[in-house]
């Protein structure tokens, strides 16, 4: 992707059109290209160019898509920090980035001065909407900076951005994607969906420094479309946004539906303007979006898939009627099954799930053994098990670190939770595996319930949608379940939650 040209060829084109609302305040393409222009030509002149990390710390603003933009520019490579990050995780991923500057905003918890003193790479600091002592102000001089075409040529092979990842293994990775892996989102969701310059698209609250959050900028100026920004998901303040702006399409993650459909009023919105509201991330219960359906009966539901290290979305259900399914891959990105031997399953058949085409990552930053595990001769081994049916359609069973081995049988989390999430008095469920001394393993299912209900009453419901095997073996009830920053269930953090907090709130 030519970020460079396409900024300003969609400046030319869409002039005044927004590109960007945030706070309901219109950002033109012309101002969204200058703006950007402005971060490249600072880059240069403080002596960056092609190659050089540049870390992002900041919730989704404009500035962070102008910074986005402009490090893409000069052929620069972009290191998003997630806002929610410690000091130490801050310090930590900047040095081992080898980042040369970083852009931020201001938080409480984070001592920017002590970041810089701690990162002997970090040559300086610019800091937004707030003045620092020791960081150069953006207002100051990114905002006065030249905002003409910056004098630098488009490397399409060239790194364009390490997205920090843990994925379920708790170990954060450096996924390195490339200018020509950033071309992928677009390709796929206009195959899948057909977008035009029309649509208008709702940030809300999945967070710049994930994949899935850039995707929004990288859809909005390929397009030409528009992209309302919210700093932060508010459930209400989201319903709001997609009456008032009239949005057309949004992407979020299971838990960002439960917390809708919790609200007491979110009935009565105008969703007229929908046309597709798709669920990612984690796997996600037919139930509850057949529930969410109904506010807005003309659109269409669709589970989507994807990875970082896939340069997601890669692909989507045909349907509503097919909601547990992610569909057909295309000829951008093929894909396959195989066992546990590597062999390739041909036909009806489950396995692990492997997919290739130019999205594929560049590799994993300084882990070149970790990349060679999970790159093998242009296919990636997702981690994911897959059912593929007669009609060639994928359906998610789990991941491989989710199956959980029952005195040798298989069960995999996602199918039990599915199962809790039809019971009519729950809330959200996770289930994860633990020890047992008899069995080896066994399910544990972590519970949010929406009104009185009692384990026994769940597993006499359970027992008619559930192999004995599969019923979990314990029950903990919670108040409400842990969530990372894009809003996924932490299990990690309920595998090490000590035994016996019933009703607590995490």
């Amino acid at each position: 992707m030519d970020f460079k040209k396409l900024l300003s060829q969609q400046a030319a084109i869409y002039n005044s059109k927004p590109a960007l609302i945030f706070e309901n305040q219109p950002i033109s393409f012309s101002a969204l290209s200058r703006a950007s222009f402005q971060a490249a030509n600072f880059l240069l002149s403080r002596g960056l160019s092609a190659g050089d990390k540049i870390a992002l710390f900041m919730p989704n603003i404009p500035e962070a898509a102008f910074s986005f933009f402009g490090i893409f520019s000069i052929n620069a490579v972009a290191v998003p920090l997630d806002f929610m990050l410690t000091e130490e995780e801050i310090i930590h991923f900047i040095n081992h980035s080898e980042a040369r500057l970083l852009i931020a905003c201001a938080k409480k918890e984070v001592d920017l001065a002590r970041v810089k003193a701690r990162c002997p790479q970090l040559k300086e600091i610019v800091v937004c909407r707030e003045k620092i002592e020791g960081a150069l102000l953006w207002e100051e001089v990114v905002a006065r900076s030249w905002d003409k075409l910056p004098d630098t040529k488009h490397d399409e092979n060239s790194l364009a951005a390490i997205f920090y990842t843990s994925g379920s293994t708790g170990h954060p990775k450096g996924v390195m994607l490339t200018c020509k892996n950033l071309n992928n989102p677009g390709k796929h969701i206009n195959n899948f969906l057909k977008i035009s310059d029309r649509d208008i698209y709702l940030c809300g609250g999945v967070p710049f420094s994930h994949l899935g959050g850039l995707d929004y900028l990288l859809f909005m100026l390929e397009f030409g479309s528009t992209c309302v920004l919210m700093a932060r998901f508010h459930p209400l303040e989201f319903l709001k946004a997609i009456e008032k702006c009239k949005v057309t399409i949004f992407c979020i993650v299971p838990a960002m539906y439960v917390a809708i459909l919790s609200l007491k009023s979110h009935e009565g919105f105008d969703f007229s303007s929908l046309r597709y509201a798709v669920v990612f991330g984690a796997p996600s219960t037919p139930t509850l979006l057949k529930r969410f359906h109904a506010l807005c009966p003309n659109a269409k539901l669709l589970n989507g898939w994807g990875m970082t290290e896939t340069s997601a979305p890669n692909a989507f259900s045909p349907d509503e009627e097919k909601i547990d399914s992610i569909g057909k891959f295309d000829f951008i990105t093929p894909a396959k099954l195989i066992d546990h031997e590597g062999q390739e399953l041909a036909g009806p058949a489950q396995g692990e799930l492997l997919v290739g085409g130019e999205g594929i990552m560049a590799g994993y930053y300084k882990e070149e053994a970790m990349t060679r595990e999970s790159l093998c001769q242009g296919w990636i081994k997702t981690g994911d098990v897959a059912r593929r049916d007669e009609n060639g359609l994928y359906y998610i069973a789990g991941r491989i670190k989710e199956m959980i081995k029952v005195a040798g049988e298989i069960v995999f989390a996602p199918e039990v939770e599915e199962k809790i999430a039809r019971f009519s008095k729950i809330a959200e469920v996770a289930v994860v595996g633990v020890a047992d001394k008899l069995r080896g393993e066994v399910p544990k299912a972590f519970v949010v319930a929406k009104e009185a209900t009692s384990e026994q009453e769940l597993r006499d419901f359970l027992k008619e949608h559930l192999a004995h095997f599969k019923i979990p073996h314990h029950f903990e009830f919670l108040k409400e379940l842990p969530k990372n920053r894009v809003g996924k269930i932490d299990k990690q953090k309920l595998k090490g939650l000590p035994a016996g907090r019933q009703g607590e709130s995490l």
